[in-house]
């Protein structure tokens, strides 16, 4: 395996179309990272929930997934499942996320994802974050379209476990979801821990990448 170390992030973006869609698919490596940079600004947009009871899970849940961080969460109102048809609006959201910030890295869904607006808003990240490092994050779901990701990070136990105690302790509305439990977490960062030589990881799709060989 072959490891990068990026040059010290000081600002990340966080993209997503659901509440818990980011702390699914980037929970550990959020935890990890922060950990590493206190104080790193982090901005983060979900396009579905506003108003609810998911608006409040989601903002409990990221002040734990980034301790430490300076966190500027947006969680708007478009309707799940419809993001296709509200194309405009979500546009208009993304645009808006980059007029704000210049991050270092962000993390959002991958345009093979099976669930539309999970696709949708992949599609339109590089419209708006153009010259920037995208990490695209995986969710387990009935649709089956777990693929070949080309980049991990790897979790150390405690902080795979201390993923999943999170997870489950500020979703409540997701707990009767048959997939929504411990061994589906934990058995997913297994696997791929096991393709990247780590007992967990996280694994990410990236279009992307541009090398620096000089150094400089």
């Amino acid at each position: 395996m072959i490891r990068f170390r990026p040059a010290r992030a000081g600002r990340i973006a966080l993209l997503a179309a659901h509440c818990d869609d980011l702390a699914i698919g980037a929970g550990g490596s959020l935890l990890t990272l922060c950990a590493a940079r206190p104080g790193i600004r982090v901005d983060a947009l979900v396009l579905s929930g506003g108003g609810t009871e998911r608006q409040d899970e989601e903002h409990a849940a990221l002040t734990a997934f980034c301790p430490g961080a300076d966190l500027r969460l947006t969680v708007l109102e478009l309707p799940d499942g419809r993001l296709p048809a509200r194309w405009e609006e979500a546009k208009a959201a993304v645009e808006e996320l980059r007029a704000r910030t210049d991050p270092e890295l962000l993390f959002a869904p991958h345009p093979a994802d099976a669930h539309q607006d999970h696709r949708t808003l992949a599609e339109l990240v590089p419209t708006a974050f153009r010259d920037h490092q995208v990490l695209g994050y995986e969710i387990a779901k009935w649709d089956g379209d777990l693929g070949r990701p080309s980049v991990y990070q790897p979790l150390a136990p405690e902080v795979a476990e201390a993923k999943v105690s999170l997870l489950q302790r500020h979703y409540p509305s997701q707990r009767h979801r048959p997939w929504y439990d411990r061994e589906a977490f934990l058995g997913l960062a297994r696997v791929r821990g096991i393709e990247c030589h780590a007992r967990y990881a996280e694994a990410f799709h990236v279009n992307k990448l541009t090398l620096d060989l000089s150094g400089g």
